[in-house]
């Protein structure tokens, strides 16, 4: 009786530490960051950018639209076109040794990057990044008119560093398009970045915090992503 009772006992707390485990990885399971980089002058990215809109619409999703500026010239400028977007997209380049840009391309996670508008492949991708827990958590709240920000790293520190990260975007834009191979049609637009600025260089050492001052009142993103366009280690959002 005694070792059945000592088996029984046994299997308990192993259930119970199976379980508290699986609450921390909740935890620190926080949304999958999901960039597109779309241009209101390319006549191949409408299907790109309604994916990102219906993407928008989920919790465990940050989707972000970064328009570049590289397609201005063929008739018809982005109106949120921007050089910024460009270069983080070359980074991303750069980082597997590439030179070449396109749109529509969407990048999951800082890392999966997936040509042109693939659903069940997008959709696959951030299953697989949802599967495992985030090396950093991110937590956002606000203090009056500020915004507090911490950042807690469950990972030896990485090298080279984490870039901490400030993201703006706007839900939804809709915009005619006049000229250009797009000329009148109606173009809708879905969490359009409007600002990236660098908060702060992190070594994880330590854990990281910081109060932010919004320049507006549009939704805002923290990304903690490792330097020169790795992979994205942990995000939160403040709509």
């Amino acid at each position: 009786m005694k070792s059945t009772l000592a088996g029984a006992l046994v299997a308990l707390v192993a259930l119970i530490a199976v379980a508290g485990q699986g609450a921390i990885a909740q935890d620190r399971q926080g949304p999958v960051v999901v960039e597109l980089f779309t241009s209101q002058g390319c006549s191949a990215c409408p299907p790109a950018d309604a994916l990102l809109g219906e993407l928008a619409m989920r919790d465990d999703v940050i989707a972000l639209a970064l328009h570049v500026d590289y397609w201005d010239y063929i008739g018809w400028q982005d109106t949120f076109g921007s050089a910024q977007m460009t270069e983080r997209q070359h980074g991303y380049a750069h980082a597997v040794g590439s030179t070449v840009v396109y749109t529509p391309q969407i990048i999951v996670g800082g890392q999966d990057h997936v040509v042109g508008v693939r659903p069940m492949a997008v959709a696959d991708l951030i299953q697989a990044h949802r599967a495992t827990p985030d090396p950093v958590s991110v937590a956002l709240t606000r203090e009056g008119g500020t915004v507090a920000l911490d950042v807690q790293a469950h990972m030896p520190p990485p090298r080279p560093a984490m870039i901490v990260q400030l993201v703006t975007y706007s839900p939804h834009e809709e915009v005619r398009i006049e000229r250009g191979e797009r000329a009148g049609s109606v173009s809708n637009h879905y969490n359009v970045v409007t600002s990236w600025q660098i908060v702060g260089e992190w070594d994880g050492a330590m854990p990281f915090s910081a109060r932010i001052d919004p320049q507006s009142d549009r939704p805002l993103v923290v990304i903690v992503q490792q330097a020169g366009h790795g992979p994205i280690l942990g995000a939160a959002r403040l709509d």
